[in-house]
């Protein structure tokens, strides 16, 4: 693992065909990667309602523990396109030593936002991990503010100011300009507080655009009425300690190839490309 902890963000899209080839393909990437900590979103029962996950497949695959809690569970009827079912978050890690698990505000029948924690080995000091997916529709801003600001509070709770970095990762739904994204890097207010977070694609692509949910991605064609060549998925870290911890040293987006080169048959690992950061989380001292 060595002083910087590589992660991995990626919603996983659900069950939705073709599954397996979906999944082979993220595995293979996922290994070539090698990350220490991988975050998922719209992870699911491989038989719909409980059991196995595809975040567990991934795990197995990977030599690594994943450790999933539902969002959402619906019925027969509940879905306007899916069977019974259910839909969390996930952490995959090498050792995980604790996990947390916090409901978001303003849950829908079957549309509910969780922020799941996990605190995980390191080659340094034990740090907290957390994933989540906010809100998804354009006019869903308010819902995700309240929704960021209670993950702020959640995380600043385990924070002190000698205690490691943390990450944050996830699915957020909005652009960098929105107010809830510029909440989380420090540069807004929102319920009479305020909050810093580094932007680990800024820090290293302060001019570039990072397009996680892309119109080059025929997996997206289905929602393009949410607005395509968005960057929405990102990795945050807290502020940066003086001895060098939380340090981001690199940030890329991944999981952009494809399974083969002909443009209507071959398919990314999901609908969203993934974002990896190498991120220092041994002291320098």
């Amino acid at each position: 693992m060595g002083a910087n902890l590589r992660v991995v963000t990626l919603n996983l899209w659900g069950t939705e065909a073709p599954l397996d080839r979906r999944l082979s393909l993220a595995l293979v990437q996922l290994r070539e990667l090698a990350p220490d900590v991988i975050c998922l979103q719209e992870v699911r029962p491989l038989d719909g309602r409980s059991g196995r996950t595809t975040a567990d497949f991934l795990a197995e695959g990977l030599g690594m523990s994943a450790h999933y809690a539902a969002a959402v569970t619906w019925d027969d009827g509940a879905h306007p396109k899916l069977s019974a079912g259910q839909e969390g978050l996930a952490i995959i890690a090498k050792q995980i030593i604790d996990t947390a698990v916090l409901p978001l505000p303003h849950p829908r029948p079957i549309d509910a936002r969780l922020l799941l924690s996990a605190q995980v080995a390191t080659d340094g000091s034990p740090i907290w991990i957390h994933t989540t997916h906010l809100h998804y529709r354009l006019d869903d801003g308010v819902a995700r503010e309240d929704q960021v600001v209670a993950v702020d509070e959640a995380i600043r709770a385990r924070r002190t100011d000698t205690s490691p970095p943390q990450i944050l990762c996830g699915d957020f739904n909005a652009t960098p300009d929105s107010d809830e994204i510029r909440f989380l890097r420090g540069l807004t207010t929102l319920a009479g507080r305020r909050t810093h977070f580094q932007d680990a694609w800024l820090r290293t692509h302060p001019s570039d655009v990072g397009i996680t949910w892309s119109s080059e991605n025929r997996l997206t064609r289905p929602l393009r009425s949410l607005d395509i060549d968005r960057r929405i998925d990102y990795i945050f870290v807290t502020s940066r300690k003086k001895d060098g911890r939380g340090t981001i040293h690199s940030c890329e987006v991944a999981l952009t190839e494809r399974d083969g080169s002909d443009d209507e048959t071959s398919i990314c690992a999901s609908d969203h490309y993934a974002v990896v950061a190498d991120i220092q989380v041994v002291s320098n001292a």
